[in-house]
């Protein structure tokens, strides 16, 4: 399987957040307010809890550090067989570090992205607007907008042009609140951090495999050792002969819990991410509907993104998706299941899943669904 260079990927996520920067400078709506809402009238903190520079560093630069040393230590694991040339597993280091990283890329462009346009169409006035507003009481009457104004007690309507502040920067960003940046960027990338780690540490809820398939089966290992889809004593017959010892074996013994120590390793980005966000709340920075709203988007994207390069985490043995077919690199069309073709069970050289020396992935998963349809013949 070919794949598109890892530098090209990244350009694509940095193209999206190069758009997001764009919107980033664009002039949000100001929307109408009143000077009597006690929600804006919170004071103008000048020094927040997590800057933005603090959130960049915890969203992206310590995730990508860490998805990094994981698989540079964990790859391929235990299931590689003893003698497995050190260029192949090399290759399986880059090739689940190449994803990795685009996936946590994807996850905050997105997030970026979809932030910095909802900012700049809402324009929803900050919790202390007024502070920095520096309102022009004295002609009040000069900027009432529409509706019935009841100027003598300030209940109408007035726009932003009542602000004397001078620095248009600031007014602009008191526009701001919905939804929340730092709510949305941090759920995104620790919220990805997490799910690669729990993936990687096989960190999940215990589930029974719907029968009748085996938790054995070698489709979840890291090679073959004599680089058939199957090890040298194994083969489809044999795997699914053994689903009928399979099924006398307790409901109760086919799963357990995870070490409960493990929990940490998902839990610590979570946690991460709740006290970013909470920060914008006692910096006065974001409503509590902003926050919510931009932590499950955050979140919602990182998982979404997640999945579109890495297997399930409770059924995946920690491993990411192989590359695309050659043929369908690009794209489908209309008629065509998948991204992957049956040419991919003879790779190509530059393959960097396989390294170009043994059958890619598919080939095992291609077995598993034979195997499985001659057993329900034969039934």
């Amino acid at each position: 399987m070919t794949t598109i260079p890892f530098g090209t990927r990244l350009t694509n996520g940095s193209g999206i957040a190069a758009v997001g920067a764009g919107l980033w400078k664009v002039t949000p709506n100001h929307r109408p307010f009143t000077l009597v809402d006690p929600s804006i009238m919170f004071p103008f903190v000048e020094h927040e809890k997590i800057s933005t520079t603090v959130l960049f560093i915890v969203s992206l630069v310590a995730p990508a550090v860490i998805i990094f040393f994981v698989v540079m230590i964990l790859v391929p694991g235990p299931t590689a067989p003893a003698g497995t040339p050190r260029s192949l597993i090399f290759k399986r280091k880059l090739w689940e570090w190449n994803v990795g990283w685009l996936g946590l890329a994807l996850a905050l462009a997105l997030s970026f992205f979809l932030t910095q346009g909802m900012k700049s169409m809402f324009g929803k006035p900050r919790p202390d607007l007024l502070s920095r507003c520096n309102p022009d009481t004295e002609n009040l009457a000069a900027y009432v907008l529409g509706g019935y104004p009841r100027v003598e007690n300030g209940l109408s309507l007035v726009s932003s042009t009542i602000c004397r502040e001078k620095d248009k920067a600031k007014i602009d960003d008191g526009f701001s609140s919905f939804p929340s940046g730092h709510s949305s960027y941090s759920w995104a990338g620790m919220t990805y951090l997490a799910l690669f780690l729990a993936s990687k540490f096989s960190v999940a809820i215990p589930f029974l495999l719907p029968f009748p398939y085996s938790n054995n089966s070698p489709a979840a290992n890291a090679y073959s050792s004599d680089g058939s889809a199957y090890g040298p004593s194994q083969s489809p017959t044999k795997e699914f002969s053994s689903i009928v010892n399979y099924s006398h074996v307790p409901l109760r013994k086919q799963a357990a819990a995870p070490p409960t120590y493990l929990l940490i390793l998902p839990l610590t980005p979570i946690c991460a991410a709740i006290y970013i966000s909470s920060t914008r709340f006692s910096d006065f920075r974001h409503h509590g509907f902003d926050i919510l709203f931009g932590s499950l988007m955050g979140l919602l994207i990182a998982y979404t993104t997640f999945r579109l390069y890495h297997l399930p985490i409770r059924r995946g043995g920690g491993w990411s998706w192989a590359p695309r077919s050659p043929s369908r690199a690009f794209g489908v069309g209309v008629g065509r299941a998948g991204y992957v073709v049956n040419e991919d069970a003879h790779p190509r050289k530059d393959d960097l899943e396989s390294g170009g020396k043994y059958p890619a992935m598919e080939s095992s998963d291609a077995g598993l669904r034979d195997g499985m349809s001659s057993s329900q013949t034969q039934r």
